[in-house]
């Protein structure tokens, strides 16, 4: 057991855990404000719904290893259900220097966060009890196996020698491609032409939140206080500056007009892209990720989606979708042992293209799984229980219909 190490991860721990509030702020404010209590309410709820999950089944299923997992290691076995076996000692096959149960709580921030990400794309216009529905089913069927997958001891994507330091995969691919599944079955929102963000400060401070948690995120995900925790602090840093700049610039060079939204939108894409290598590429490098999720997220939000004519009304999959896969595909190029002896070089730094061929394998089996398990899953809900609310309930805002409240009084529109 090491004092320095958990309690850095215990203060990582806590920094992860406002991102949840920041993306209920950064949300909020996005939408109309008749939903603003609605898109909030969505990511709130998985704080709730995830933590019940994860202390039942959801954490032994991610890394419960022991075994050798269930389904051939395809996912794990209920070993440490209703944390069985996780308590103050160090865990034999995680984070050898901190609690058990802080490494638990660490990871639980990750599952938390990763839902309430996927709103994004069906804002304004699902059913509050298909999406809690959809969810719970999500976890089981789609995070818990991709984090066994890439993270767990036997995970096939770890022994393969895939690298996802903070979770690339398991958050942002996984929830973005769930995302654009969602908002292309449950389809565009009625008057979108009229949808326009009701209180674009509340999306800046929440962004500005973000970044503070995004440190614990990616830096606390080197599980203690050491070099390769300093490195990805950095890079997260210099990354989330460069995707600003990224952004920007093409947007100031195609309208004209620098949008403050569209800033701190690039800030995002750049922390995304990082997010898979904060750990693993050296600071230069981080700074051209960070360049390139700003630039290529910009024009997967202002042309791709235009192009497909799909409504991801946040834009999930234009930041974290695309974001976590051009971050994926850079660790394959960036990668260095130079900064972390655990991964691996990348094409540029002379290891040839085996790990971005891994990377690439990672990234198509995640595209996969949470594709077709949420295309199946949305179909079945919308059959049963239907996913969509009512044109009336749309009309008047999913704040009152759904929840009896308005954020601020006579002004639903």
């Amino acid at each position: 057991m090491n004092g320095t190490d958990s309690v850095f991860v215990f203060l990582s721990t806590v920094l992860v855990f406002i991102m949840t509030p920041a993306l209920a702020l950064f949300y909020g404010g996005m939408v109309r404000s008749k939903n603003v209590l609605s898109t909030s309410m969505h990511t709130y709820a998985m704080f709730a719904i995830v933590s019940v999950q994860w202390v039942a089944v959801g954490y032994s299923l991610s890394f419960g290893a022991t075994n050798g997992g269930m389904l051939g290691g395809l996912i794990g076995d209920f070993q440490n259900a209703f944390m069985n076996g996780v308590g103050f000692d160090p865990s034999p096959l995680y984070a050898t220097t901190i609690p058990h149960s802080l490494f638990f709580m660490f990871q639980l921030m990750f599952a938390i966060i990763t839902p309430a990400l996927i709103s994004g794309g069906f804002a304004e216009r699902i059913k509050f009890s298909s999406f809690i529905v959809f969810i719970v089913a999500w976890c089981f069927l789609v995070y818990d196996p991709i984090a066994h997958w890439v993270w767990a001891s036997n995970g096939w994507l770890y022994k393969l020698g895939a690298l996802d330091f903070a979770g690339g995969n398991v958050v942002h691919i996984s929830s973005g491609v769930t995302a654009l599944v969602a908002a292309i079955v449950i389809g565009k929102r009625k008057n979108k032409a009229a949808a326009r963000p009701h209180n674009i400060p509340l999306s800046i401070l929440g962004v500005g939140i973000l970044v503070l948690g995004w440190y614990g995120f990616n830096a606390g995900s080197a599980l203690g206080f050491n070099a390769v925790a300093m490195n990805a602090f950095v890079t997260t840093s210099l990354a989330a500056a460069c995707g600003m700049i990224g952004w920007t610039a093409f947007e100031w060079i195609r309208t004209k007009k620098p949008t403050v939204l569209g800033a701190v939108s690039g800030v995002v894409a750049g922390l995304v892209a990082i997010t898979p290598g904060a750990g693993f590429v050296g600071v230069p490098s981080s700074m051209v990720i960070g360049l390139l999720g700003g630039a290529i997220c910009y024009f997967a939000v202002t042309t791709l989606k235009k192009k497909f004519g799909y409504d991801d009304a946040l834009d999930a999959f234009g930041c974290h979708g695309v974001g976590g896969t051009v971050g994926g595909l850079s660790v394959g190029l960036f990668a260095t042992l130079s900064v972390n002896s655990a991964g691996a070089n990348g094409l540029f730094f002379g290891g040839g293209f085996t790990l971005l061929g891994k990377q690439a394998i990672a990234i198509v089996v995640t595209y996969a799984l949470a594709g077709i398990v949420s295309f199946v899953l949305l179909k079945v809900i919308d059959k049963v229980m239907g996913l969509r609310s009512s044109e009336e309930s749309e009309a008047v805002g999913l704040d009152i219909s759904d929840h009896g409240e308005e954020a601020y009084s006579g002004m639903a529109s």
